[in-house]
């Protein structure tokens, strides 16, 4: 119940999110919702462990896909299942060719309480193929470096606190099919955003 409880609240927040932000302005063509990086950056390579214990070398996975990357962690309160939510509706929404060409990848940012089965657990409540990836938190903190964000860290007040919370970034990045890292998208993005920029990122490059 306590479980069936917050993601009836995680999407009670993705909708409120969508209905409670001041619109947007239209972008020119070409333009997207988040923020835009210029120059974009390298996909930066790394290896942690699937949800199946296999090792999931980042690049090689997603080449040449539209990825999108989050640091989150499964007992976050808010920004991690409304990011999820969102993106897994729009997800939804594309045609089966479209779909194909993106790929989600989450990294716990809580590994000691992030299992393997409990993270594979969560994520299929948004989509089932949603990839989640788990490694010590030394390796997180030093690919969240890597991608120009700040280190996770939680707050816990001993070794014996079990309910404690992670302060993680906020933003998903978005890695265009030439494997650049072009576009963050902070937490209050909302669908009709996503359901705006997904086929800009998919169609990125082509003639």
């Amino acid at each position: 119940m306590r479980h069936r409880f917050s993601f009836l609240l995680a999407a009670a927040l993705a909708l409120g999110v969508q209905g409670a932000c001041t619109p947007t302005p239209p972008l020119p063509a070409g333009r997207y919702n988040g923020i835009e990086l210029k120059p974009a950056k390298p996909k930066h390579d790394f290896i942690l462990a699937d949800t199946e214990g296999r090792p999931f070398a980042f690049r090689q996975a997603t080449d040449g896909q539209v990825t999108l990357l989050f640091f989150g962690y499964t007992a976050c309160p808010d920004i991690c299942p409304v990011h999820m939510a969102n993106i897994a509706a729009v997800l939804d929404r594309l045609s089966p060719g479209e779909r194909a060409r993106v790929k989600v990848v989450f990294v716990s940012t809580d590994p000691d309480r992030d299992s393997a089965d409990r993270l594979r657990t969560w994520l299929s409540h948004f989509d089932s193929s949603f990839i989640g990836v788990r490694g010590p938190i030394a390796d997180v903190n030093r690919i969240e470096q890597e991608f120009g964000l700040a280190a996770s860290f939680n707050d816990a007040e001993s070794a014996a606190d079990t309910a404690y919370g992670v302060g993680h970034a906020g933003q998903v990045l978005a890695f265009t099919p030439d494997d650049s890292l072009r576009v963050m998208y902070p937490f209050g993005t909302r669908q009709q955003d996503w359901a705006k920029d997904l086929p800009r990122l998919i169609a990125f490059g082509a003639p």
